[in-house]
């Protein structure tokens, strides 16, 4: 069996991570994951298990790195250097098919089980990539938070996934001013 892109899968897999607003870790097992397949009807019969659970959230630190460096985040080197290392090693672990019809090409992922669901993930990728629309998947630059998002800004300059998240950022920030110009007075 065959799984196709869907557009919305991309940020749903990228969203799954534990945040300091309330989020819990969606992958923190494999029963977890197994769940968080089959409310999205892309669990076929498989039991992921703890091992796959960690393959899942390998896969989606790296693009979530990746897409903190769309937003402009200023990332260490190395940090961004392991996550092409695992994105690469992602695409040879879970290859994808191109599927051509009079309708066009997608990309698909005939694998079972978590390395179908994975192999789908980065065929959204690929496909955004093809398109142009690659840079526009971002995650949020508020810390807590690092939710993926589409930019639709007409400049692309999007940074937030929210007004809440940018008001959050920016009263830091003048928090931060006034206790500094406190200490100095």
């Amino acid at each position: 069996m065959t799984t196709t892109v869907t557009e919305d899968l991309l940020l749903d897999f990228v969203n799954t991570h534990a945040d300091a607003g309330g989020r819990q870790e969606l992958f923190g097992d494999g029963a977890a994951l197994s769940a968080w397949l089959d409310g999205r009807a892309l669990s076929d019969g498989a039991a992921a298990t703890d091992a796959d659970a960690a393959s899942a959230r390998e896969l989606r630190d790296a693009l979530v790195t990746m897409l903190l460096g769309h937003s402009g985040e200023d990332l260490p080197v190395e940090e961004v250097e392991l996550a092409k290392r695992r994105l690469e090693r992602a695409g040879k672990l879970y290859p994808l098919t191109a599927r051509i019809d009079s309708q066009g090409v997608s990309l698909v992922s005939e694998q079972r089980g978590v390395a179908r669901l994975l192999g789908t993930v980065l065929a959204s990728v690929t496909m955004r990539a093809s398109r142009g629309e690659w840079d526009r998947i971002k995650a949020c630059r508020n810390p807590p938070c690092h939710f993926g998002f589409i930019d639709r800004t007409r400049n692309g300059s999007g940074q937030y996934c929210s007004p809440a998240c940018s008001s959050q950022v920016s009263m830091r920030k003048y928090r931060a001013r006034r206790r500094e110009a406190e200490a100095e007075s």
